[in-house]
């Protein structure tokens, strides 16, 4: 006989052997699309983890480079910070030991090497430890301290050489001028004859200034 559920219809016959086997065939085909989505559910479950797991280390990753670029900076101006420190006090040990002979105070030195700062390549704690070494040649006056510390610079940028190298060389050319032209010509700056004598009669009458001066001028 035959039965109607809905459009579906079921074939019967006696021993119901059909209907059997068509129920097991149906389970079998319902636990398939259950297992199937579980499978798929898993996978998801399991795929968003690892996306999730990626982020979060993403971010730890992100994190940690973070710190480890601060301290890197933190470190940078803790060193930056001693040099500065340490120019400082070598000026004032400076000044002490030469007895203020070029007549400039300490501010005003700090001042000049703060200013000259932003219009050269070097900072103020390279120039500060270039001003020491120029303040041992105690013939370096005042009135000729401000312009022999921006010929320094000049040359150490010019020469190629450190700051050291130029403050020492300057120093010895402005501390006695008739010896300092020879010496400067074996860097590179000549002098004529006439140059050459004009500093000899100013450096022998006195005028320590003037011959500094045509000594600069040339530089």
């Amino acid at each position: 006989m035959a039965i109607t559920l809905g459009e579906a219809i079921l074939y019967l016959r006696g021993d119901g052997s059909d209907l059997d086997k068509s129920l097991r065939e149906a389970d079998k085909q319902s636990r398939g699309i259950v297992g199937g989505l579980g499978d798929f559910a898993n996978k998801g479950f399991s795929g968003l983890k690892n996306v999730v797991g990626a982020g979060i280390l993403g971010g730890v990753g992100a994190v940690v480079a973070g710190f480890g670029a601060l301290a890197v900076a933190f470190s940078d101006a803790e060193e930056l910070a001693r040099i500065q420190i340490n120019a400082e006090k070598q000026l004032e040990a400076v000044l002490t030991s030469t007895g203020g002979a070029a007549g400039i105070t300490s501010k005003e030195i700090k001042a000049m090497a703060s200013s000259l700062q932003g219009v050269t390549n070097f900072g103020d704690e390279a120039t500060i430890q270039g001003q020491s070494l120029l303040l041992t040649f105690t013939s370096i006056g005042k009135d000729v301290f401000p312009r022999a510390t921006e010929t320094m610079l000049d040359m150490s940028q010019a020469l190629g050489q450190d700051m050291k190298g130029s403050a020492v060389q300057l120093g010895k050319a402005l501390n006695d001028p008739i010896l300092g032209v020879g010496a400067l010509s074996k860097v590179g700056v000549s002098f004529t004859e006439q140059q050459k004598e004009q500093i000899k009669v100013l450096q022998e009458s006195g005028d320590m200034m003037g011959a500094q001066t045509i000594i600069l001028d040339e530089l």
